[in-house]
Order: C-alpha cells, then sequence, then structure tokens
C-alpha cells in the first residue's frame, strides 16, 4: 500500500508557507527481498496423486519473490500521482543464442521466468482528509494480505499462505475509489471491473480470476469492493472488508448459447483482520470466507473448454476459507543497550489454515487444498528499514499424503528513499 505523498506546503511558526520545489514534491522508495528455501518435500506435479513414489524428495531454491519501486509525485493543490512497479521472481529476461545442433540458426530463449507488472497507478485528488477520490491502477484491499502487503507487515519470510494461495495477492485492478479518515475510522470504496471465471481453478479458487493475457483488462462484468478499519483502542486495529461481483461471461468472447443464460458467478467475500502492536508485541490474524455462485456450472464450462485455452480446466469450489494468527515480541526490548540502539529482535510463532474446496456443489472436493501450516522463527531488524527473517514451517495435509516441511531464510528492505 503506497504511504500518501508528502504535503505541498512547508510552515514554521515564524516563516510564512513556501512552496515546496520539483525535487521535494517526487517521492521515491519501495521493497525488496532475497531469500532462500530449503523444501523437505517433492514439487513434482505429480506429489499429490502419488504420493507414495515422491515421499523422501526434497528440494532447494534461491529466490527474489518481489523487488517494488515506489514513484510519487505532489502536484499540489491535492493532486498527487502514485505508482508502484513490481519485478517478481527477478523480472524476466530473454537472449538470442545460435543453435549448432540447428544449422546455426538463431533462436530466442527465455533466460528467466519472472514477472513485470505496473501494481499501482493512480491519480489522486484529495478534498479534504475525509475525502480522497481516486482513479487508475490501485489495490483491491480484501483481507489483510492485500490491504497491507509491505515485508515488515508480516513475520514470515513469504506472504501468508492461506490469502495468497485463494485470493488474488496483491490483487490489483483499473478502478475508481472513494477513501478517507475521520476519527478513529478509516474507509475505502472501489468501483472495478469483475473476475473471469475461466481461470478459477482447485488449488487457487479465484485466484488467477484478475489476470488477463490480453494487452486490456476486460470489463463485461463489474464489481464492488468495500474496507472499513477502526482505530479506537491504543494499540489495536481491527478491519473489515467485503467484495462482491459477478464472474461468468468476463471474456473477450462470452458465450451466447441458452444453456448458460442466467448463469451469473457471483464471487463473494467477507473478510476480517486485526492487527496489535504494544508493550514489544505485535499480533496479526485474518478469516476469510468466499462463495461462488453457480460453481457447478462454471466448473463443467472450464473443463469443456479448448486446451489451447487460458482456462485451468478444472473443477473449482463453490467456498473457500482461509485462517491466520501469528504473534511476536522483540526481545531485544529487554536489552537497554541494544533497544537505544534501535534494533528489534522479535522471536514469532505463526498457523494458518486454507481450503480452496472447502465446499463442493454436487462434486467432490480434492483433499490436499485443505491444510494447516505453523511456523516459528525470527525478524531481526538491524536498522528500521532492514529485515533479515529466518523461519521453520511445517504444511500439515490429509494423512494419505506428505506433509510439507521446510526452511526460509530471507534478507528484505521496506521504505521511503526521499
Amino acid at each position: 500500500m503506497l504511504l500518501g505523498a508528502a504535503t505541498a506546503w512547508a510552515q514554521t511558526d515564524s516563516v510564512a508557507p513556501r512552496e515546496l520545489s520539483a525535487w521535494d514534491r517526487l517521492h521515491v522508495g519501495g521493497y525488496g527481498e532475497a531469500v532462500y528455501s530449503r523444501n523437505f518435500y517433492s514439487d513434482n506435479y505429480l506429489r499429490y496423486t502419488q504420493p507414495d513414489k515422491y515421499k523422501d524428495d526434497s528440494h532447494g531454491r534461491f529466490d527474489l519473490p518481489h523487488v517494488v519501486i515506489y514513484l510519487g509525485y505532489d502536484f499540489g493543490r491535492g493532486w498527487s500521482m502514485s505508482s508502484e512497479i513490481e519485478f517478481e521472481h527477478g523480472g524476466t529476461e530473454s537472449a538470442v543464442e545460435i543453435e549448432t545442433e540447428e544449422a546455426g540458426e538463431y533462436e530466442k530463449e527465455i533466460e528467466r521466468g519472472g514477472e513485470v507488472a505496473l501494481e499501482q497507478f493512480y491519480i489522486q485528488k484529495e478534498f479534504m482528509p475525509q475525502l480522497r477520490l481516486r482513479a487508475g491502477m490501485q489495490v483491491v484491499p480484501i483481507g489483510a494480505t492485500n490491504a497491507r502487503h509491505e515485508l515488515d507487515q508480516f513475520f514470515g519470510v513469504y506472504r501468508p499462505e492461506g490469502e495468497n494461495t485463494i485470493l488474488p495477492c496483491t490483487w490489483h485492478e483499473v478502478a475508481v475509489s472513494l477513501s478517507g479518515r475521520a476519527g478513529k475510522w478509516e474507509y475505502m470504496a472501489m468501483f472495478l471491473s469483475g473476475l473471469d471465471s475461466e481461470r478459477f481453478g482447485n488449488q487457487g479458487w479465484i485466484h488467477d480470476g484478475s489476470a488477463s493475457p490480453f494487452e486490456f483488462k476486460i470489463a463485461n462484468n463489474y464489481a464492488f469492493a468495500g474496507r472499513v478499519d477502526n482505530h479506537s483502542v491504543p494499540g489495536l486495529r481491527i478491519g473489515l472488508s467485503g467484495y462482491v461481483g459477478n464472474s461468468f461471461r468476463n471474456t473477450l468472447y462470452p458465450t451466447s448459447a441458452d444453456k448458460n443464460k442466467g448463469v451469473h458467478g457471483t464471487v463473494t467475500i467477507a473478510s476480517v483482520d486485526f492487527k496489535y502492536a504494544d508493550y514489544g508485541w505485535i499480533a496479526r490474524g485474518y478469516f476469510d470466507w468466499g462463495h461462488l455462485s453457480d460453481s457447478k456450472h462454471i466448473s463443467e464450462f472450464n473443463i469443456s473448454m479448448s486446451k489451447n485455452s487460458t482456462s485451468k480446466r478444472q473443477e473449482v469450489a463453490s467456498d473457500a476459507i482461509c485462517a491466520g494468527v501469528e504473534a511476536g515480541y522483540d526481545i531485544f526490548r529487554l536489552i537497554p543497550r541494544m533497544e537505544a540502539d534501535g534494533q528489534k529482535f522479535y522471536v514469532f510463532g505463526r498457523y494458518d489454515y486454507y481450503d480452496s474446496m472447502a465446499k463442493m456443489e454436487k462434486s467432490t472436493a480434492l483433499e490436499w487444498c485443505g491444510r494447516h501450516k505453523i511456523s516459528a522463527g525470527v525478524n531481526w531488524y538491524p536498522i528500521r528499514q532492514i529485515m533479515i527473517k529466518g523461519e521453520y514451517t511445517y504444511g500439515i495435509l490429509d494423512k494419505k499424503y506428505n506433509n510439507e516441511p521446510a526452511i526460509n531464510i530471507g534478507i528484505a528492505y521496506s521504505g521511503w528513499f526521499k
């Protein structure tokens, strides 16, 4: 979530207001992380259908999950621009190579399979602190992780697995929104395009429904999203968020067959989350529930699609849920010298549960889509904007499958450069 631009005027007790220079109006920031993981389980795509065959496998990975650059500019008179460019998994790379086995032909090879995305770009007009109007690409603030997805907003090396599995994350759409803060309350109301049900699936539920394979986002259907946060109790924030929108036929060439009439694929999501920070403790938690109407019809429709389509061609559940809670204590708070130096060292524990096929409409769920996950680790802040994270995680699946333990280590930064 981008921080607000600085005020356009600087003022002291004895000096008249001074208009800021163009350099002062420019704001640059970001976050990024480098991660090593050792997963003591197989990553073979058959590991759930043939669990006995892949019982003793393991694999390691180095990764750059997210590297983000924030750019913002305050034009004055309440007008500002904010943007966020994200490089996932190191971005994309390609190279031209000479293929000696193919008569010396030049071929273009994919060197890296990451992504580069403009996750936010919007123009904002602030009429007053209680009322801001935004238009452009924005984060949809549904759930705890979308609303606060920066690396210092969760203890784990990776984003919370439940929300990162069943919801688009980070969920961004071209939208129009109203937001503001009044006293102890914050709010956002958003009008945006609907999801695409052809891209729903069993393991990720609606996760991929916000993506578009085209140069534009299709908007045959529309949706509404909203969020309210309360800060009445010192140190405590409680948030409620929700989403509703149709998803069926939100494609480039929507079907007009009679058998599909009256099918809407309405996605409804309700979420509650909280954060408490005081006395050296930080605790966070969330619970999300989602429902998809006409899920049986959508499942049959997607499975029947061509192999050349962008559909996963999988069943999708009518209901999905996820929940998680974490708590950590800064033990450097007990060491005056370390606390005076501004360092923090959190020891934390975390529990997550999620099921992307929590309820099926006249069908049988895949049991490996529901799982528990426990984690324990540390977060060291040698300075405020730098984090070194380490954790041991243990994914617990149904007894017929192999559990998924792992060790993750990461170094990250998050903050503003100017």
